[in-house]
């Protein structure tokens, strides 16, 4: 198939060629400058393209793109509709690391809603793509239309509630043909504007313009509408599925009326709601914020909900659930510290966003967490970036009501080297499907495909099918028979298709032809042209972007931009084509306008312009420029800023000079649009009206008028003028006059000696705004009552009096002369002339360096100066050891500065240093002398300290040793002192824990937090500095060295039996560290809450207040901590006095023997350690004995049984609390009289009784918890007596100790005290007499 050029191809250098490639990226236009590509070379191209964004109002917007090319390529960025030249608003970066190119907006406001081009250029050729940048504004707007309908909204009369507050039910009625459904406004009126082709196309609405127009009134009428409740609404954000089950939509707003009724309405039925969270439907309020919740989501829920306040709409959001599944579900992912975590999902159907949580909380695209979709919108991926273990958990996807998650491990890092310290950050990645995913997903999208082309034939197969009808309707109509007249026949025309209805109002277009969705994504050939010659809407039948060239026509090289005009002045609206021989046509609000006086229609070549001059209000509004089916809109926003003429702003900003008391006025006149803010400020401070301030306000001027000023009142004068469309300031100054405040002191004094006084003070504070010309001063002799006018002086604050007497005192008064005034006094102290008064001491000499050959000494002067000015200094030294003082300075050449270099010492020597101060009485009394100093060169600072350790720790201290450094000569000297600095974990900045240096090699830190991470190290120090810091190798935590639990106490008890009602207490004292984590089990499951736990440090301790037998069982306590763990087990056995057993029965099968049976204690079944004990009494020894105990069931066997004796049994329960009362049998044994018979018997037989061994009452099954006791028995006959052996696992156990094993009468038993691990397995029981042998096994299960 072969495809003509364009006409006008792109602008090439000569030899060039343009060739049009099909990337493999859809949307991107890549152009080929040569025919042969070399080797090892290529054109441009996108391997990530932008994505269109859709961004609130003063986020930072950004794109982002990565290019391929060889020779690299240059990229760059423009808009349709403007430049990107802005420095502030755009920003163009790269980033090296992840190779991406950057177009940043911060700040991003709703005039950047453009369609934005990204071009990728180098010497083979170029790329290009587009993408889109959607900007939700905030708030309302504030347009003059918005403030025209509030103000006629403000006219209007109140509305009855009841007849605005009906249900969207009621307010259906019977839509006419052509109407629109009321759905499709209230889904516009909440919709960003991205949405809005999608929501017309969905309701059928083909007229862009004439819906633009009915929106922005149905805007006037919703927002006066909404005036009335609301305050401020803003950040709407539509409903989508938060969380797996439940869907989310708020916004915020400010009610006036707090009280006012919210209602919340799904298809236009009202729908109940409450603020549980448990509940179907929920509305949580935090602050300003409305969030309505939908949960336990099904198919039913989806439809649109809608807000109303009082019966206005507020918020209405369409809800949709994509019937979507997970064909590959996220799987578990393992990843180490620092690397990167990836989850990957494929989806039935193309999903353009779907929510990801993050252990309970949504998870968004930022520097954590990196979001993104594949083309085909199949794959879903989520990288969590450097992982650490806080990272670690539950993670899920959720597309519709489908969800799936998988765990994300974070394991340590295997490098030891690496343990403890914060890695780099690792460039692999943990997880992710890979080559399957992608294989996966392209299988769907093939089988998708494939539905969709036969959904496409299906519909091709009806479109034939109505044809076909059609047509044979029109031939059988055209074959009918002529009745009546014949008349002449005409051609008939040919039916014209029946344009779809267009709703009232709307403005008058070119008939289209209806097209459905289907029928514009069907690909048809190029050569089958529709039978209609009617203009038809452009469907695009082929690839994106195809492989040859395609003449795209005249088109828009350069876009209009919106344009911001002060009134008065002119406007330009420019937009270039890309053929200069095409003519277009301007509109404005969708008007056609021709050229005017003041509306100019340029076209130079391919540029076209409209000149709007002397703009005016009406000149606002939405330009449009149309040629050859291609249009560009602008906005003309002409604006009205408040304005002031500069000859009155010269005027305004001369000082105004006044008198205190006096009154100022200012006042300036301007022009703008109102409403205007009026401002006055004095030195930055707003001005309100008041007695002494008084504002006038007017649409052409203002007025200040400040009444009786003060001096206080002095300063700046701010006017700040402020509407919609900007600010201007004016500035003038106020200047209030008044006398000087009185001069300040302290008064210094130059000289007192009997010739004069002299001295000087400080100006006034505050000269009045005038300039001080003189001061006059009075004189007072101290002891005399008068004043001595001595007149004034010139402006200085300095005077000497030479007419003075030795000895007296003299004060004086001093007044401040300006043209506004004179100032009150100020008055000195007494000054004396002629008497010495020598300084006081200066303070100790400090030294300021040391050398062999000088040293360097610095003080500060005495606060005693003698009453006059100090004129130097005299310095003294003294060797160590000696009482002589030597005058460092020449005696007739005081030091005059307050440092002095000592250069008279010698190398080695030790001095010391003291300072007396001189005034023109004399040297006062010296300093204390300064320390001792060596005459000798700098030290060296100190090297690292050796063996820096941790010696002990505690949760709030850490204990430290180290070894003094080593002595180095000429690199570095003995430490004399050391410095531990200790710095958290988190921060960055280190602290010294000792402000003097330790002489010691050990040191204690206190107040640690516990289990804090901290860094620690120590510095040397000497008289040459600071040295190298020590660091440990590794950070410390706040804790005692780690110990593994271990419990202290040896005699902890493993059993206990406590009687029901008293309470239960077990003590476990432990040792462990850092601070264990404590369970307690019961029978291997958590203890109930009737069971009291109480952990302390060292210890734990499980209490039940008041025992039940319910509460009997194995009790294990795990103390675990990071080191390791111990179990400790403890039975408890809660039981009562037993209840004595029913009646005792006596009976006699054998002779010698009785058989005693009893009915069980109630007890028996609730205590399974429960058994009886049975005891006898017989006629003759008259006492009770026991002849059996620990019996487990309900019958025993007396032998030894003597006839002509009485006997009595008892029988007794026993638990492990005691015995029971008895039960007692009846009397056995009454002897009665025998009557003498006789009896001829036959000669008897000889009798043979012998018999082989055989077991009458065999072994039973045995399960017996760990630790318990174990009681088996078995009856066996035979005689003669058999021999009987036990044995477990084939081995004899009759000569083993820890088996208590009987023989009584053909009933055998074995006991076993305490069962363990080893006791488990098979017994079996072996008797042995001449005659035979017979065996009995059974089996021994022990319970751990």
């Amino acid at each position: 198939m072969k495809f003509t050029k364009s006409k006008e191809e792109e602008p090439t250098a000569p030899g060039q060629v343009a060739i049009r490639k099909r990337s493999k990226v859809p949307g991107v236009m890549i152009t080929q400058f040569v025919k042969e590509i070399p080797a090892g070379k290529s054109h441009p191209d996108f391997t990530r393209k932008p994505i269109a964004l859709t961004i609130q109002e003063g986020k930072l917007a950004v794109f982002k793109a990565i290019v391929t090319g060889d020779p690299t390529p240059t990229v760059t960025w423009a808009r349709n509709n403007g430049d990107v030249s802005d420095p502030e608003r755009y920003v163009a970066l790269y980033d090296q690391v992840a190779g991406e190119h950057q177009l940043q907006m911060p700040n991003v406001g709703v005039d950047q809603a453009d369609t934005y081009k990204c071009y990728s250029n180098n010497e083979y050729g170029r790329a290009i793509v587009t993408v889109t940048l959607n900007v939700i504004e905030v708030g309302f707007k504030k347009s003059k239309a918005m403030q025209e309908a509030r103000l006629e909204q403000r006219e209007k009369a109140a509305v009855d509630l009841k007849k605005t507050l009906r249900t969207r039910a009621e307010q259906k009625e019977e839509k006419k043909d052509g109407e629109v459904d009321e759905k499709f406004w209230e889904l516009l009126l909440s919709a960003d504007k991205k949405d809005y082709e999608h929501i017309c196309t969905e309701y059928g609405v083909t007229d862009f313009r004439w819906m633009l127009k009915k929106l922005n009134e149905k805007k006037k009428e919703i927002e006066e509408q909404q005036s009335q409740y609301i305050e401020h609404l803003s950040n709407l954000r539509h409903i989508e599925i938060k969380t797996p089950g439940c869907a989310e939509f708020e916004f915020e707003m400010d009610l006036k009326d707090p009280s006012a009724r919210i209602f919340l309405f799904k298809d236009g039925v009202m729908v109940p709601f409450n603020s549980d969270t448990d509940e179907k439907h929920c509305l949580r309020q935090v602050g300003r914020k409305f969030i309505f919740s939908v949960r336990g989501l099904s198919a039913e829920d989806a439809g649109l909900y809608q807000v109303d306040i009082e019966g206005v709409n507020v918020f209405s959001t369409d809800f949709k659930i994509p019937a979507v599944d997970f064909l590959v579900k996220i799987q578990e992912v393992k990843a180490v510290e620092r690397q990167d975590a990836v989850f990957e999902c494929v989806l039935s159907a193309p999903l353009p966003k779907m929510s990801w949580i993050g252990k309970n909380v949504a998870l968004e695209q930022g520097e954590k967490y990196d979001i993104s979709v594949s083309e085909d919108m199949l794959i879903h991926r989520l990288v969590v970036k450097d992982c650490m273990q806080v990272d670690k958990g539950i993670y899920a996807a959720v597309a519709g009501m489908k969800s799936c998650n998988a765990w994300l491990i974070v394991e340590a890092d295997p490098d030891p080297n690496q343990r403890g310290k914060k890695g780099a950050r690792k460039t692999t990645q943990a997880g992710g499907g890979g080559e399957d995913l992608i294989k996966i997903a392209a299988e769907q999208q093939e089988k998708l495909q494939k539905e969709r082309e036969e959904r496409m034939e299906q519909l091709k197969q009806i479109q034939a099918e109505q044809a076909a009808a059609k047509e044979a309707e029109k031939k059988a109509e055209e074959e009918k028979p002529a009745t009546a007249t014949p008349e002449p026949t005409k051609p008939k025309a040919k039916p014209k298709p029946k344009a779809k209805p267009k709703p009232e109002g709307a403005a008058e277009e070119p008939e289209v032809e209806e097209e459905h969705p289907e029928e514009e994504a069907a690909p048809q050939p190029p050569d089958e042209e529709a039978p209609s010659e009617e203009p038809r809407k452009r469907v695009r039948t082929g690839p994106l972007v195809p492989d040859t060239i395609i003449d795209p026509g005249v088109h828009f090289t350069s876009g209009l931009s919106d344009v911001h005009a002060i009134i008065g002045q002119s406007a330009e609206m420019v937009c270039k084509l890309s053929s200069e021989k095409c003519d277009g046509i301007w509109y404005k609000d969708g008007k056609e306008i021709t050229a005017t006086d003041d509306l100019k229609i340029v076209k130079d070549g391919a540029v076209h312009k409209l000149i709007v001059s002397n703009c005016t209000e009406d000149d606002s509004g939405k330009y449009r420029f149309e040629a050859d089916g291609r249009k560009t809109e602008a906005m003309l926003v002409v604006e009205d800023p408040p304005r002031m003429n500069q000859d009155d702003l010269a005027k305004f900003s001369e000082p105004v000079i006044i008198k205190v008391g006096q009154n100022a006025t200012f006042k300036m006149d301007f022009v703008g649009r109102e409403p205007m803010k009026i401002q006055w400020y004095n030195e930055g401070e707003e001005m309100l009206e008041d007695n002494h301030i008084r504002i006038e306000k007017s649409d052409s001027h203002s007025r200040l008028l400040l009444v009786k000023c003060q001096r206080k009142d002095s300063g700046e004068i701010k006017l700040k003028l402020k509407n919609e469309f900007g600010t201007i300031e004016a500035f003038s100054r106020l200047i209030v006059l008044d006398k000087p405040t009185n001069p300040m002191g302290p008064v210094e004094v130059l000289e007192a000696s009997s010739s004069c006084v002299e001295f000087k003070w400080k100006s006034p504070k505050d000269d009045g705004g005038s300039p001080i010309k003189n001061y006059y001063i009075e004189r007072n002799q101290i002891g005399r009552n008068t004043w001595t006018k001595i007149g004034n002086i010139p402006g200085e604050p300095h005077y000497k009096d030479t007419d003075v007497d030795h000895g007296r005192k003299y004060c004086y008064r001093i007044r401040a002369v300006t043209e506004e005034g004179t100032s009150d006094v100020f008055e000195t102290n007494d000054i004396q002339a002629g008497t010495k008064a020598f300084p006081g001491p200066p303070s100790t000499p400090k030294v300021v360096s040391a050398f062999k050959n000088c040293i360097t000494l610095a003080w500060t002067p005495p606060t005693n100066t003698g009453g006059t000015n100090i004129v130097g200094y005299n310095m003294e030294k003294r060797k160590r050891g000696s009482n002589l003082w030597g005058q460092v300075n020449p005696p007739d050449e005081p030091i005059k500065g307050k440092q002095y270099d000592v250069k008279d010492v010698v190398e080695g020597m030790e001095y010391e240093f003291r300072v007396s101060a001189i005034n023109f009485s004399g040297a006062g009394e010296p300093s204390t002398p300064s320390d001792f100093v060596i005459a000798r060169d700098p030290k060296k600072p100190p090297g690292k300290v050796i063996d820096l350790k941790v010696t002990d720790s505690t949760y709030t201290s850490l204990s430290l040793s180290w070894t003094k450094p080593k002595e180095e000569e000429g690199v570095q000297d003995e430490a004399k002192g050391y410095f531990v600095e200790l710095r958290p974990a988190e921060n960055t900045e280190w602290g010294r824990c000792n402000s003097n240096p330790l002489i010691s090699t050990s040191y204690t830190i206190l107040g640690l937090k516990s289990m804090a991470m901290y860094w620690v190290r120590v510095v040397a120090t000497n008289e040459g500095g600071d040295g190298e810091p020590r660091d440990l190798d590794n950070y410390i935590i706040a804790m005692p060295p780690p110990v593994r639990p271990n419990f202290t106490n040896r005699k902890m008890k493993s059993f206990m039996v406590m009687r029901a009602e008293n309470s239960v207490r077990v003590n476990i004292n432990y040792e462990a560290s850092p601070m264990p984590t404590i369970i307690w089990l019961k029978d291997g499951m958590p203890v109930s809450k009737r069971v009291t736990v109480s952990n302390t440090d060292g210890m734990s301790q499980l209490l039940i207040p008041s025992a039940e037998r319910s509460d009997s069982g194995i009790y294990t306590i795990i103390v675990k901590n990071i080191v390791g763990q111990e179990t400790f087990s403890v039975e408890i056995r809660v039981t009562d006095d037993p209840k004595p057993p029913g009646p005792v029965e006596l009976e006699e099968n054998v002779p010698g023997t009785l058989t005693i049976s009893w009915e069980p204690s109630p007890d028996e079944k609730r205590d399974n350690h429960l058994h009886y004990m049975v005891m006898k009494r017989d006629s003759v020894k008259r006492t009770w004995h026991t002849v059996a105990d620990r019996l487990f069931n309900n019958n025993f066997t007396a032998v030894n049984i003597m006839p002509g004796r009485e006997y009595n049994f008892r029988v007794c329960a026993k638990n492990d609390i005691g015995l029971s009362e008895p039960s007692e049998s009846l009397t056995w044994g009454v002897v009665r009289k025998k009557e003498k018979f006789s009896l001829n018997l036959a000669p008897s037989k000889p009798c043979n009784f012998d018999s082989a061994p055989i077991f009458t009452v065999p072994l039973k099954m045995h399960t017996t918890p760990e630790k318990y006791e174990c009681y088996m028995s078995c009856a066996v006959r035979g005689d003669p007596i058999p021999h009987v052996t036990w044995y477990r696992n084939n081995i004899s156990l009759n000569t083993d100790t820890n088996y208590y094993i009987t023989n009584t009468c053909g009933v055998c038993s074995m006991l076993i005290l305490r069962v363990g691990a080893k006791d488990n397995g098979e017994y079996k029981v072996v008797a042995e007499n001449s005659l035979g042998r017979a065996e009995c096994s059974t089996q021994l299960t022990i319970l751990e």
